[in-house]
């Protein structure tokens, strides 16, 4: 994992790109949903849910279609500026996750879509189970592309051979589960499947907004985008592209 220093500064980097991250980013199915209501054994309707490292509210904003009353919590002043653009009338608090800004046993969920790698699991997790009440849920969940998918595996090879250790050193922490256990915390899991078709131009979006490709120079991110645009372009001539993605979800349910 990068030295502390180095993951701070790959952390901060989101405020810079704030406005391709809301363009580029995948969303999430309502099987999301579904699940994370089935494994905590209660519904989103109404419930109180703090969206930790909400970003620009992308989940949030589902979270809130869903009935939850739900209130985003971000660091970040550029990702705050696009998430109140994007999701007017959504609440949010400048916040992280290692030192929640809220009273003990005042939430029904916790939730980190795409965040919680952002958080030092020795904090984050003991301020979880402290805001949560009695049967509370802590949520972690991240899509990712499907490398059981030929492009999507070469894709990943030019990342990795572009920007060594860059990639690996996301792909080489332990998952949620594994910090939870180690904590005392007790998860239950599932992965689901889903797909969206997108653009070339749309996936180079989404890729501009990687914390690893957000941190370099102008001139090496250009030369990487505008190859790895290149390329795609080469695999899917004729238009669209069908990304698959393997979406992660954990949660632990706290005990009454």
């Amino acid at each position: 994992m990068a030295d502390v220093q180095e993951f701070r500064g790959l952390a901060e980097s989101f405020g810079g790109v704030a406005a391709e991250y809301d363009r580029g980013r995948p969303s999430y199915p309502q099987e999301l949903f579904d699940e994370l209501e089935r494994l905590a054994g209660r519904t989103l309707r109404g419930a109180r849910v703090l969206d930790v490292g909400a970003g620009t509210g992308i989940s949030t904003r589902l979270l809130a279609a869903r009935g939850a009353d739900v209130v985003g919590v971000e660091p970040s002043a550029g990702m705050a500026a696009q998430f109140l653009a994007s999701g007017p009338g959504l609440a949010l608090v400048r916040g992280r996750g290692d030192e929640l800004p809220f009273h003990e046993h005042s939430a029904d969920f916790v939730t980190y879509a795409q965040a919680f790698h952002w958080t030092d699991p020795e904090r984050s997790v003991p301020e979880a189970v402290r805001v949560l009440r009695p049967g509370g849920a802590l949520a972690a969940w991240w899509n990712v592309m499907d490398q059981d998918v030929a492009w999507v595996r070469a894709a990943g090879a030019r990342e990795r051979t572009l920007m060594p250790g860059a990639v690996r050193r996301f792909d080489e922490v332990e998952t949620a589960a594994e910090q939870w256990r180690r904590l005392g915390l007790e998860s239950v899991g599932t992965v689901l499947r889903w797909e969206r078709r997108t653009t070339v131009d749309h996936l180079i979006t989404d890729l501009s907004s990687r914390s690893y490709v957000a941190v370099l120079g102008e001139d090496r991110r250009r030369a990487l985008l505008e190859g790895e645009r290149e390329a795609l372009l080469a695999e899917f001539p004729d238009g669209p592209v069908t990304v698959p993605y393997r979406l992660d979800l954990t949660v632990a349910v706290v005990p009454r």
